[in-house]
């Protein structure tokens, strides 16, 4: 699986559905993170709710909605 460095808002969108399937399939919240991790991605809570951030140069990538968020 690649890394998606983008802010484009379709390639945000694609990382969303990545994201959202992963927490489908996770059975805790600490396996989701563990999950998302293996694509390259962190989850972060912020003031304004979850973030999906790179972990390789920790820029926000988009948010998650609040019923999926951790």
């Amino acid at each position: 699986m690649s890394v998606i460095q983008s802010n484009d808002a379709f390639m945000a969108a694609q990382v969303l559905d990545l994201v959202l399937s992963e927490r489908r399939k996770a059975l805790s919240a600490r396996e989701w993170k563990h999950r998302l991790a293996g694509y390259g991605y962190n989850l972060v809570q912020s003031d304004d709710g979850v973030l999906v951030t790179s972990l390789r140069t920790g820029t926000p990538v988009c948010s998650v909605p609040g019923e999926a968020a951790v």
